[in-house]
Parts: C-alpha cells; structure tokens; sequence
C-alpha cells in the first residue's frame, strides 16, 4: 500500500508539470522577409482549411504543418478551429475525394518546419512560443 501510494503522489506530482507543457502557446509564424506581418484568425481558417491560397496581400501561401499526428497539430487545430484532428482530416477526406487537394508541406518535426519558413518567404507554419527566432516573423498567437 505504501509503494501504491508513493507512485501515486509521484504521478499527481508529474500532472502540473505535463499541463503546462501542454499549453504553451501556439504561434504562427512566416519568413521575416514576408510582407505580411498580422492575420487574423478567420484568416488562418480560410488559408489552413484550404478556402484560400494566398496570404490577405494576395501573395502565394505555403502551408506548412508537422506529419501525422503530432501534438502540437492536434493543438493547433483544437485552438483555431476547435475540431479534433480526425475531424480535420475527414475534412481533407472528403474534399480530395471531390477532386481538391492539399497544399500544405509536411515536415517531420518542428526544426524542419521552422527551417522550411526559414527558407521559404511564402510558407506559414505554427510552433510553440518558445521556438520562435529572429529568422521568423510573428503573425498570429493561439491561446494567449
């Protein structure tokens, strides 16, 4: 009993800590050579759920998101359009199935979508708060 209760308060104690990583703020950043330095949220809903395909200034947007089921996807997708991440998906389901398709750029992890921005003045990503550097320009924050 003593054992269950000692992990238990490990457990409790581990909780906080996880929360708070958990929600960290989201940014979405561009190329800080980009023109564009503010969007609204109704902006990025259009442009991340494929309505449009350019930035407000009508320049070419490159989406750029992390593969698969990341948690700062799942999170991005929560914040903006408060949908899971398997409704997103059925969304893009549903529109490829009627001839659309995606324009978002999948990178593997985090570094690389901050490097594809980085070297892109036409891509637009998010990545928590405290990845952002000097390289990238801030145009939004989710949950803050």
């Amino acid at each position: 009993m003593k054992r269950f209760n000692f992990i238990l308060t490990i457990v409790l104690l581990l909780l906080p800590i996880t929360s708070v990583q958990a929600v960290e703020p989201l940014a979405v950043v561009v190329n800080k050579a980009n023109p564009v330095d503010k969007m609204t949220r109704s902006e990025l809903i259009d442009l991340f759920m494929g309505k449009y395909v350019a930035f407000p200034d009508d320049n070419k947007a490159l989406p750029v998101e992390l593969k698969g089921e990341h948690d700062i996807k799942v999170h991005f997708y929560q914040k903006l359009v408060g949908m899971p991440l398997s409704r997103v998906n059925a969304y893009w389901s549903r529109l490829r199935f009627t001839g659309r398709k995606r324009v978002a750029i999948l990178q593997a992890n985090e570094a690389e979508l901050i490097d594809y921005i980085i070297a892109n003045e036409q891509a637009i990503g998010y990545v928590p708060k405290s990845l952002i550097t000097e390289d990238l320009k801030v145009v939004y924050i989710l949950n803050e």
